[in-house]
C-alpha cells in the first residue's frame, strides 16, 4: 500500500488537506499520530494535553510500526503529521512513505499560533525543522515534495493535480470540497485548534491570514522567513 506523510507547520492548512485527501474513497486518514509522543518526550504545555497523552500511543516506534508501517484496509494511506514531532523518533520509515513537506508564510503561522499560545518560539513553530528534513530526504535520496498553502490557495486544481502526479496516485475532483463540522478522524485536540476549518467547505483563504504580527515576535519571523525562503524556492507553483 501506498503511505503518504504531510509534513506540515501549525497553524497552516494542514487539517483541510487532510480532509481533501479523505474525500477519496480508496484513501484512509490519520491525524498527527505522533503528537503525544511529542508531548510525552518534550513536556511541552499544549492545550488538552491530558487528553491528548490518553488518546494516542506515548511511544513513537509503536505508532510507526502498529500505525504508519501498518496495512489498513484502503490502498493509501495519508497521514497529518506536524514536523516538529520528529523529536527522539527514528527515521528509517522515511524510506517506505511519499513526504510532502507543507510550508506558509511564517507571518501568517506565527501570528495565528499567537492566538492560542502567546509563548512562541521556532521549536513550535517547525520550519527549522522542514529546512532539517528537506535536507535529510534529498541527502538520503528519499521521495520528498515540496508544497506551499499560498501556492495552493491561489489555484487549488492545479496545485492539487501537480500534486497526485507527484504523488502518483489519482486526482479527484472530491479532493477539492468537504463537508462542513467535525470529523471522526479529527484528533481529540480539535476543539482549541480546528474551529476555522470546521466551518470550511472548500480551500479559501480565511480573514485570520491577514493578522497583524505582534511585535515582540518580529525577531522569531526574521528567522523564520530565511528558512521559508530556502523551502519555496522548491515548491509547486501555481500555473496561470
Amino acid at each position: 500500500m501506498k503511505r503518504i506523510c504531510l509534513w506540515s507547520s501549525p497553524r497552516n492548512i494542514s487539517t483541510a488537506m487532510m480532509y481533501s485527501f479523505a474525500q477519496c474513497d480508496d484513501i484512509i486518514v490519520f491525524d498527527e499520530p505522533l503528537y503525544a509522543h511529542y508531548l510525552s518526550v518534550t513536556n511541552r504545555d499544549h492545550p488538552g494535553k491530558k487528553e491528548i497523552l490518553q488518546s494516542q500511543s506515548n511511544d513513537a516506534t509503536e505508532v510507526i510500526n502498529k500505525i504508519i508501517l501498518a496495512d489498513h484496509h484502503k490502498s493509501i494511506a495519508f497521514f497529518k503529521q506536524m514536523t516538529h514531532h520528529l523529536t527522539d523518533v527514528n527515521l528509517d520509515f522515511l524510506s517506505q512513505t511519499k513526504n510532502i513537506i507543507f510550508i506558509r508564510n511564517p507571518k501568517q503561522i506565527i501570528a495565528s499560533y499567537a492566538q492560542v499560545r502567546k509563548d512562541v518560539a521556532m521549536k513550535d513553530i517547525g520550519i527549522e525543522k522542514q529546512w532539517w528534513l528537506f535536507n535529510y530526504l534529498t541527502k538520503n535520496k528519499l521521495n520528498c515534495i515540496v508544497l506551499d498553502s499560498n501556492e495552493l490557495l491561489q489555484s487549488p486544481q492545479n496545485i492539487l493535480q501537480q500534486l497526485c502526479a507527484a504523488l502518483q496516485i489519482s486526482f479527484d475532483e472530491k479532493m477539492l470540497r468537504w463537508p462542513a463540522g467535525a470529523k471522526p478522524y479529527d484528533g481529540v485536540w480539535a476543539k482549541y485548534w480546528y474551529d476555522g476549518v470546521h466551518n470550511s467547505t472548500g480551500f479559501e483563504k480565511q480573514k485570520t491570514s491577514e493578522r497583524q504580527l505582534p511585535v515582540y515576535l518580529e525577531p522569531l519571523y526574521n528567522e523564520c522567513k530565511l528558512y521559508y525562503g530556502q523551502l519555496s524556492a522548491y515548491s509547486l507553483k501555481a500555473g496561470f
